[in-house]
């Protein structure tokens, strides 16, 4: 994990899941296991609050290439989440076509930035990752 991951998701759970530099975009802890190693991993991601649970985003700042924690949701969609102070078990499904044109829209209404990342990429989309929770 990167320094930077640490000090967030250290800031996210000493605040009750506020975090500087985050206050119009509210952050989730998704806690994941490795595709290939099974070693647990946690990703503080950009989050939009959705019917039957919470949609993330695999902009990796708008980067030619997916983040490692998308394939690794794809191999174990059995995940956990963390927001604010509570944590709940979630399943995660990449999003498709009407669904994640829906989703991916509402997020670039609530957060323009997020456009950008789409503009840079050269990948033809940013996948859109649906976590549905039972509560």
């Amino acid at each position: 994990m990167s320094e930077h991951n640490r000090g967030v998701i250290d800031e996210f759970r000493a605040n009750a899941g506020n975090v500087r530099g985050f206050e119009s975009q509210p952050l989730l802890l998704l806690h994941h296991k490795g595709a290939k190693t099974g070693t647990e991993r946690i990703n503080p991601l950009a989050y939009l609050r959705i019917h039957g649970g919470y949609a993330v985003f695999a902009t990796k700042s708008g980067a030619h290439t997916n983040p490692d924690w998308l394939y690794n949701v794809e191999a174990n969609p059995d995940v956990r989440i963390e927001v604010g102070t509570e944590s709940m078990n979630a399943t995660a499904r990449v999003a498709e076509g009407e669904e994640r044109v829906r989703i991916w829209a509402e997020q670039v209404a609530f957060n323009a930035d997020f456009s950008s990342y789409e503009e840079k990429t050269r990948r033809p989309y940013i996948p859109v990752v649906v976590l549905e929770t039972d509560e």
